[in-house]
């Protein structure tokens, strides 16, 4: 497969994903009083997305499977009919005129399995569930995968600023084998390059972690910084996102910590942010130092963890992990 053209058939499919997700929050989570524990925005906007990227990659691709994170089965359940009305009409924005057949099968795609062999994308389509109903980070994140080896990946942060601390926010991040990272906004197909920080010293690094403390062990992550001499505090966002900060520089430290025995990391929730930050001059592995297997089907079954740094003190940050976490 060309890998230009995959990516620029992966950009136009997230940004399509984008615009939907910020439509659907428009119009489902701003300004409305949520009761507890109510996803049914972001469940709309998750199937939504799915549909348009898988619909997207099946017209270009129809040839390479998909692992995706949903599938169209609750849709089918007539006891959902509100919530399939609202993805087939949020579907309908940006891709008018498809059936409802057409949704679901393009949602239900995303249930190929992975493995090491032959190609096939991965699809996030909303990393972030609580960011999205915050009005806060999410990303939408699809990359491809080779032989086992993320070879592409694209990253759309619809809220993400353009640049650290400023107004305007909207970006897509992408990279593919061997040609670097780049950057644009939602609203100008310019692109530029982006690389990770030239930071070489641990004391005055920044890092970042989840902001929900189900996604990552906040206390090992506080010890951690303590050791290595980091004083800053951290860069708390939601998603993916975190992949974007340290890719084009905002911090130099993404810490994924394990928060349970035996759980195990999803393909969909790394592939992309690996590409993006790898491509940026990173590096990114595992809480041992191992490299990521993305070729064990749809998990991370052989590895713990994720730690990604801007590469220039990877070590030190693996082996104070690995003090604090007692490995």
């Amino acid at each position: 497969m060309d890998l230009v053209q995959a990516r620029q058939v992966a950009l136009d499919a997230v940004l399509s994903a984008s615009r939907v997700c910020q439509a659907v929050q428009r119009r489902l989570v701003a300004g409305a009083a949520l009761e507890k524990g109510d996803k049914s925005p972001v469940t709309v906007a998750d199937f939504a997305a799915q549909a348009v990227v898988s619909h997207h990659l099946g017209e270009a691709f129809g040839h390479v499977p998909l692992v995706g994170e949903e599938d169209a089965a609750a849709l089918r359940d007539p006891a959902n009919e509100a919530m399939k009305r609202g993805v087939l009409a949020a579907v309908g924005d940006v891709l008018p005129g498809l059936t409802e057949e057409q949704v679901l099968a393009a949602i239900d795609r995303g249930t190929y399995e992975g493995g090491p062999e032959g190609m096939h994308f991965t699809l996030d389509p909303i990393d972030g569930t609580k960011g999205f109903l915050r009005m806060d980070q999410y990303a939408v994140a699809l990359a491809l995968i080779d032989e086992g080896e993320v070879v592409m990946g694209v990253l759309g942060c619809p809220n993400l600023p353009v640049a650290d601390g400023a107004d305007e926010k909207g970006c897509l991040f992408s990279a593919h084998k061997g040609a670097g990272a780049t950057m644009r906004t939602l609203d100008d197909t310019a692109e530029r390059a982006v690389t990770v920080s030239t930071e070489a010293e641990l004391a005055a690094a920044r890092f970042c972690e989840s902001v929900e403390k189900a996604h990552t062990n906040q206390s090992h992550s506080g010890r951690v910084a303590e050791l290595l001499g980091i004083t800053q505090p951290p860069y708390r966002i939601d998603s993916q996102c975190k992949y974007a900060a340290v890719a084009r520089g905002d911090a130099s430290i993404y810490l994924r910590l394990p928060t349970k025995p035996g759980y195990v990391e999803k393909i969909w929730d790394h592939a992309a942010g690996w590409a993006v930050v790898t491509e940026a001059g990173g590096q990114v592995t595992d809480v041992y130092g191992k490299p990521l297997d993305f070729g064990r089907g749809r998990r991370l079954e052989d590895n713990k963890g994720v730690i990604t740094t801007n590469g220039r003190f990877h070590d030190e940050v693996v082996a104070a992990v690995r003090k604090v976490l007692e490995l």
